[in-house]
């Protein structure tokens, strides 16, 4: 944004509009105007009407103030927006452009198109010879239709918004140049050795904007709790009406029993204490070597008396309540008893203020690129009328000069040369049509070629398939189903192997239709699982705290990934069982559903298959992924934990006396069997009654439904694919071999 000599700053909280005009003068900047307009009623109140109410402020501001020849700045809170912050890698600065547009899609969880986002390099960065060493991006966004919520009030009111910016990063702008927190901006940041850092708490009306600065670097965090807790507080325990409670917070100590009052409101002060050294515990978690200082408070709400106390006490810091703005100057506002009065809660427009004039760290913008293309359209037409006019002005005079030279033009003279020109384009013309059928033909043969050419990989896919799901299963050399060992020999439960019943598949146009929100569900409850078992799940962030991770498995398609190879394909479903199952593998969870997700499931989502690659050619070990498969998860499953197997020695000792046993598997639960269910004789007479030989084995058994995801994959692509990556890796290895040979390698942490 370009720098402008007079700028309003404006505020629509939720109980007033707050507006400061400011300009540059010698002695730096000065304030100009103020405007403090309270509503009837906050916004949040259930009888208000927040429309009614903006508007008529705005109508009022707008009135008894002069906008013209001056910018507007308006501030939205800090939880309508997203800020990020990230180290780009050593890399011209000219590139970097394109690297905040690839960080951009990965850290905003919405698609670009829906959301106004702007970035900037921090101050404090290692920026050498057109280079940026090491240095730090600021990430800012908001949702497009949220932007223009906040645009309309004004636009309503026919005022012009130039700049919008989040509360939290006005009010790191206002501290940073009125602390003089980073006086000189040619310092280089220390990431090892950083000045402490301050606490701002900026509490408003519902929500209260914590954000800790050292001027190089800033962190924040938007807490749902603010001064209308406190009024809630006291309507519920002293049973007043919302305007009593207010009117009493406001007043503490002209109560008749002030001590009633605060006894009602301190669980909100232990609220308050408690979500703010969270944010410090986490805050100090990602920022190892930072230091925190003291504490500063902005808003109305920190009039409420003892609270900075009763903070300062429970944090054991300095508690500092911003009453004056140190380097605003102009007496004619910063001594009016209004301002005085409401000075707290004019840090965002001041910071505001301070940005349109040149003056803030931070010099990002949210107001959409078409609304200043529109505006500056509209305030270019006039002029754009007016050069019209001269340009037809300048035509009708070039005509009458003109008009003479017809004779040397006349259509009777040239009509040889265009014809000849007519004959000469008709050749070229047709000469083009047919080298475009050549062409067409060409490239009708190439898909044909391609078509024959991919048939022979296709007809092999299923097969790949099934060779990879077995080798999946991990069978031991020289593994044989109609030769298993004895149960004398290995008892069930000792077994390791997976058995597979049955296979099914089902084709999908589009897997979208597949993938319910119950089926993504199951999925990431067995993703986690199979992590925490493996111990490979890292560590959840603390409550609070911004998790771009979050908004992951809530869109379908960067669960599950459809990228660009399309969203059609199989599911297949496994059924299968394992004996694996008792007391012994509690303990370290390698039974039933634990042990299929720690063996089959874990190696289908990280492991490979070694597949052949063609006649007379070795191997080729491609991953589960790149063999199309993802996503496998557990559907259902059922645990037999009395299940018995039946001993075949049993049968043949019970049935050699003559005649035909009869037999009869001993069911457990949920099996089908009948309890008492036992062997018999059609014929002769029993033998062997009294043998030792059990008519049974226990056999816990864990029956499963697996189900995954197939896309298929042909082998050539695979190996273009493969080729590609193994070029790309090299590629990357040398260019880390040129830049460590350079001396360019390394990197600050984040704060």
């Amino acid at each position: 944004m370009a720098k402008v000599s007079s700028v309003w700053g404006i505020e629509i909280g939720q109980s007033a509009l707050k507006a400061l005009r400011c300009t540059l003068g010698e002695g730096g900047v000065v304030a100009e105007a103020f405007d403090y307009i309270e509503y009837p009623k906050i916004l949040s109140q259930p009888e208000a009407d927040p429309q009614t109410m903006v508007r008529e402020a705005l109508d009022t501001f707008v009135k008894r103030n002069d906008l013209t020849k001056t910018s507007v700045a308006l501030s939205v809170p800090g939880q309508n927006g997203l800020a990020k912050f990230f180290k780009p890698p050593p890399v011209e600065l000219k590139k970097i452009p394109d690297i905040v547009k690839y960080e951009a899609k990965q850290q905003i969880p919405f698609d670009l198109e829906d959301v106004i986002w702007d970035y900037q390099l921090m101050s404090g960065g290692d920026i050498s010879d057109g280079f940026a060493l090491e240095s730090e991006v600021g990430l800012f966004a908001m949702k497009r239709d949220a932007v223009y919520r906040a645009l309309e009030p004004l636009q309503a009111a026919d005022v012009e918004i130039d700049l919008l910016q989040l509360a939290p990063l006005s009010i790191y702008n206002m501290v940073t140049y009125d602390k003089s927190l980073a006086s000189d901006e040619q310092t280089h940041y220390d990431s090892e050795h950083p000045p402490k850092s301050t606490i701002v708490l900026a509490m408003g009306t519902d929500a209260t904007d914590l954000i800790v600065t050292n001027g190089y670097r800033v962190w924040q965090r938007s807490m749902p709790l603010g001064g209308n807790h406190f009024t809630r507080r006291l309507t519920k325990d002293l049973k007043l009406t919302f305007a009593k409670a207010e009117h009493l917070k406001r007043n503490a100590m002209e109560a008749d029993d002030p001590k009633l009052v605060f006894q009602a409101m301190r669980p909100v002060f232990n609220d308050l204490v408690t979500e703010v050294q969270r944010s410090m515990g986490f805050f100090r978690s990602l920022n190892k070597k930072a230091e925190i200082g003291s504490l500063i408070m902005l808003g109305n709400s920190v009039k409420l008396p003892g609270l900075s106390q009763y903070l300062s006490k429970n944090l054991a810091m300095d508690v500092e309540i911003l009453e004056t703005f140190s380097l605003l100057s102009g007496d004619e506002v910063t001594m009016a008893p209004a301002f005085k009065e409401h000075v707290t809660a004019f840090g965002p427009v001041y910071g505001l203020c301070l940005q349109a004039l040149g003056k803030g760290p931070v010099q990002t913008n949210l107001v959409p690129q078409e609304v200043l293309q529109e505006r500056l359209i509209r305030a270019k037409k006039p002029w754009a009328v007016a050069a019209a006019a001269a340009l037809l002005l300048g035509f009708a005079g070039n005509l009458l000069f003109a008009g003479n030279r017809w004779a040397y033009v006349h259509p009777d003279l040239w009509e040889p040369a265009m014809a000849a020109a007519g004959n000469t384009k008709s050749t070229s013309d047709s000469k083009i049509s047919e080298d475009k059928t050549q062409v067409n033909q060409v490239e009708l043969l190439k898909r044909i070629g391609a078509e024959v050419s991919g048939s022979s990989d296709r007809r092999l896919l299923w097969m790949e398939l099934l060779d990879g799901l077995f080798q999946s299963l991990n069978r031991s050399d020289g593994f044989d189903p109609r030769a298993m060992p004895s149960p004398t020999e290995v008892p069930y439960d000792e077994r390791t192997d997976i058995h597979v019943t049955k296979l099914d598949s089902k084709y999908y146009e589009d897997l979208s239709t597949y993938l319910t929100e119950d089926i993504v569900r199951l999925y990431e409850e067995d993703k986690k699982t199979r992590l925490e078992r493996l111990g490979l799940l890292e560590p959840a962030p603390e409550d609070g705290a911004e998790d771009s991770a979050d908004t992951t498995t809530a869109a379908t398609g960067t669960a599950f990934g459809d990228g660009d190879e399309g969203n059609s394909g199989w599911v297949i479903q496994i059924d299968g069982f394992h004996y694996h199952n008792g007391q012994r593998y509690a303990a370290t969870g390698d039974e039933r559903r634990d042990y299929v997700l720690k063996t089959l499931v874990h190696t289908l989502e990280t492991g490979s298959v070694t597949l052949p690659a063609g006649i007379d050619t070795d191997e080729v070990e491609f991953t589960y992924q790149e063999l199309g498969v993802s996503n496998p998860f557990i559907i259902s499953d059922k645990h037999l934990k009395d299940h018995q197997e039946p001993n075949p020695e049993y049968r043949q000792a019970m049935g050699s006396a003559g005649g035909d046993a009869g037999y009869g598997m001993v069911g457990g639960p949920g099996m089908g069997g009948s309890p008492g269910t036992g062997y018999g004789t059609s014929g002769g007479s029993r033998k062997n009654t009294d043998s030792d030989i059990p008519p049974t084995f226990p056999a816990p058994k864990y029956m499963f439904k697996l189900q995954l995801i197939w896309r298929e994959k042909p082998l050539t692509e695979r190996l273009e694919a493969k080729k590609k990556a193994e070029e790309e890796a090299a590629a990357a290895a040398a260019a880390a071999e040129e830049n460590l040979a350079g001396g360019t390698g390394g990197g600050n942490l984040p704060l």
